[in-house]
């Protein structure tokens, strides 16, 4: 049993996956705003087909992390509400791992996945690390880049920058399959 709290702002589609997996006792909340509110027919139907309590939490804008902070005081509601149970936040948006450290001091269990079937920055470095095994010392700061560069062009011109345009030929080539999601060519 584990509560979701997910930042569509951040993971998009992508966040859902495994949604069609969890249980009856699982509960998700998806934090939305104007930003990204829609959703997919397929991903509908497998929301629909989950056995999980799904619930839409519709939040305002305002500023650059409005999102994030009124996800962070709903999961302290939530904990302050229902004590510890386990929390899960999906989320790419590294600055989630304060929140997890500060709730772990007091004993509450939560951790941070890039999706709903818990995979996380652990198990991406693994990922990553298999496809550019000449470069494993570089892997912290290649997932940096593709965590911070929503565009093929950004992230290519982030490595070019760092190591060059052999280095990065390498590297890009080999983690093709993960730009699927990035915009561009």
């Amino acid at each position: 049993m584990a509560t979701y709290l997910i930042d569509y702002e951040n993971v998009h589609i992508k966040g859902m996956n495994g949604v069609e997996s969890l249980g009856e006792k699982d509960s998700v909340m998806i934090f939305y705003s104007e930003r990204s509110n829609t959703l997919t027919f397929s991903l509908h139907e497998r929301i629909n087909a989950s056995r999980a309590a799904v619930q839409l939490i519709s939040v305002t804008a305002g500023s650059k992390n409005s999102l994030d902070f009124q996800l962070v005081s709903y999961l302290g509601w939530l904990i302050a509400k229902r004590g510890g149970e386990s929390y899960v936040i999906v989320s790419r948006d590294q600055g989630f791992q304060s929140v997890v450290s500060f709730w772990k001091e007091r004993g509450i269990r939560i951790k941070c996945a890039y999706d709903l079937s818990e995979y996380d920055r652990e198990s991406y470095e693994e990922r990553v690390s298999k496809l550019i095994p000449q470069y494993k010392n570089d892997v912290p700061l290649v997932i940096d880049y593709l965590e911070k560069y929503k565009t093929k062009q950004g992230f290519n011109n982030a490595l070019a920058k760092q190591f060059g345009s052999e280095k990065t030929g390498v590297i890009y080539k080999a983690l093709k399959p993960l730009l699927a999601d990035k915009k561009g060519k």
